[in-house]
């Protein structure tokens, strides 16, 4: 397979590793991008791609709440320029509202919900053409509770970032709080029961092939290299599991031990950043990368 410029530049994006090193890692495996973020961890080259994917699209997201009904949802523009438009910006509670008046089960539906005699999908398309550019509804998700349970949400830098968390208990100083957590240490798991075997198999082989790459350890004991693995695969949980990360406004806290203090539990978090995995174009750095990379 080929290997492009555009593939040097989206693995680069999602590793942070060098031009060259992204190359090699591409060519290694025949152009496949998960693949070659393997290789280049096993090298201690990258660190794991966030599932997050690389923040490039413009826009903001939203929380909405209504009730036992929460939405979380993100729309794109294509400058930051027009996401702080007064225009852009009335869009969102229009789409806010529609979402939790008629809750559609996805996107396709929700672009056909009827607001004042037009669609939703007719109103960012009138948005678009009297703003100048191409703006969209990208995506959204619904959390329910009971009565009994509780929201937090936050919204961070105007929209950049949001987050929205269902408690077992209704606490809205907690609720916001953990908010927060989600928000600014971005974990993929509440604790490690939800992370599944084949996660931890996966991530498990990275670690071993890294240390298998590292001179320094050459010659050790199997025993003493899985025990090394296991270190490092329990402090990288740490980092993705909410309940255990360092609770951000008391450093002797776990986010867990915060939680339990209040006698509460978290049950659901979702959290949102703008343009997450979404490639925006940059022709200057594409140029740059076939120059560097190859010659032209």
């Amino acid at each position: 397979m080929a290997i492009t410029a555009q593939l040097v530049k989206e693995l680069r994006e999602k590793t942070g590793a060098g031009m060259m090193d992204c190359k090699k890692a591409l060519e290694e495996v025949n152009g496949d991008i998960e693949k070659a973020i393997d290789y280049l961890r096993e090298k201690g080259i990258a660190k794991a791609a966030k599932k997050s994917g690389r923040v490039a699209a413009e826009g903001l997201t939203r929380v909405g709440v209504n009730g036992n009904t929460a939405v979380i949802f993100e729309i794109n523009s294509e400058t930051d320029f027009v996401a702080k438009n007064e225009q852009f910006l009335e869009l969102f509670k229009v789409v806010e509202e529609a979402l939790l008046a008629h809750k559609p089960e996805n996107l396709d539906a929700a672009l056909e919900v009827v607001v004042n005699g037009t669609t939703l999908g007719g109103i960012i398309t009138e948005a678009s053409a009297t703003i100048g550019e191409k703006i969209t509804l990208r995506r959204f998700e619904f959390v329910e509770k009971t009565d009994a349970e509780g929201f937090g949400h936050y919204i961070h830098m105007g929209g950049k970032i949001s987050s929205v968390v269902k408690l077992a208990k209704a606490d809205e100083e907690l609720g916001k709080d953990i908010a927060m957590q989600v928000a600014s240490m971005n974990p993929e798991f509440i604790s490690r029961e939800e992370i599944s075997d084949e996660y931890i198999a996966h991530e498990k082989a990275i670690l071993l092939a890294n240390i298998q790459n590292d001179e320094t350890m050459a010659g050790k004991p199997e025993k003493m290299i899985a025990g090394i693995v296991e270190g490092r695969l329990s402090k990288q949980l740490k980092d993705v599991c909410l309940i255990e990360q360092v609770y951000f406004k008391n450093p002797d806290l776990k986010v867990g031990e915060y939680v339990s203090n209040a006698n509460n539990t978290v049950l659901k978090f979702v959290r949102f950043q703008t343009g997450e995995g979404i490639e925006k174009n940059e022709t200057n750095f594409a140029e740059e990368v076939m120059q560097q990379a190859f010659g032209k």
